[in-house]
């Protein structure tokens, strides 16, 4: 989920059982966990101190509104939006400072489209990060109350791990091993272009979520992607969606009931004027788009 300096631990799948590697080697591994301990500290502290706040004052989080559900990043005055309404809300920042724009129009889609107002809603983050934004920001909503309501799954992973609330496990994108429609939204922040089989992910997803669950997907995009035949990264080749990629991807996931919250069919819903994000190891320019569904 980044610019691919901040990518999510890994992606796509693997033998069953079988851990992937940790992308980056040993050094960025370790900067990873440092940045992950310290961000679940502050989660753990600031909840507590909130929760004082809230008793005490009656003020919850507002419900983020910068970014819509489904749109495309067309400028850094658009995620830097969004990085001054994350930090208005008290939520702790991506270090890759675009990164916050997707994250937060996840979480106010899983806000506003998978939960009642009960902060019940089981979550799912696909290709999940212990360091990524998107859990630790439902958390500070109040979800993650009942036990396993919010997961991690990534191949990188081993034995579980909690984080304030929230289990890390070792998991298949495109199979999971979850009952049937068994969570309320998934997640799924910048995998997909990372070696994923698209159409068995959102097969899969369709199947977990309940009748009016959300998917919410981002991914690198260009309306005039560059050209990255030349280009590896985590062990796949580099991708970045173009128009009609994305046209096919919204396809692909209306044939298994996942129905689009938006529209993409006009050229002006894929245009952006600029290329915001910036891939300084590969000098490449592109942006995101966020894609919200909702299972029919």
């Amino acid at each position: 989920m980044t610019s691919p300096e901040n990518l999510p631990d890994t992606d796509g799948t693997a033998p069953e059982g079988q851990v992937a590697a940790p992308p980056g080697g040993r050094l960025l591994a370790v900067a990873k966990r440092g940045a992950e301990h310290l961000l679940w500290a502050r989660v753990g502290v600031q909840r507590r101190l909130e929760g004082r706040w809230q008793q005490r004052d009656g003020e919850g989080r507002p419900v983020p509104t910068t970014v819509p559900p489904t749109g495309v990043l067309r400028s850094r005055a658009e995620w830097e939006r969004a990085v001054n309404e994350a930090r208005h809300l008290r939520l702790p920042l991506h270090r890759d400072k675009p990164k916050n724009w997707d994250a937060l129009g996840a979480v106010a889609a899983v806000l506003t489209l998978a939960d009642d107002g009960s902060r019940t809603a089981k979550v799912m983050d696909a290709g999940s990060a212990r360091y990524s934004p998107v859990l630790p920001w439902l958390r500070l909503y109040g979800f993650g109350n009942e036990p396993a309501s919010l997961l991690g799954i990534n191949l990188e992973f081993g034995e579980p791990v909690h984080r304030d609330g929230v289990e890390f496990r070792y998991g298949d994108v495109t199979s999971t091993g979850l009952p049937d429609a068994s969570l309320d939204a998934v997640t799924c922040m910048s995998v997909v272009e990372h070696g994923v089989p698209v159409e068995p992910f959102l097969a899969e997803t369709a199947r977990v979520l309940r009748p009016g669950g959300v998917l919410c997907l981002s991914t690198d995009y260009d309306q005039n992607p560059p050209d990255t035949r030349k280009h590896t990264a985590y062990g796949t080749p580099v991708r970045i969606f173009d128009p009609a990629q994305i046209r096919e991807l919204v396809a692909a996931a209306d044939r298994v009931g996942l129905e689009l919250v938006g529209d993409v069919s006009a050229p002006e819903a894929l245009a952006h004027r600029e290329r915001p994000v910036h891939w300084a190891r590969l000098g490449l320019d592109y942006t995101f788009i966020l894609l919200t569904f909702r299972r029919r």
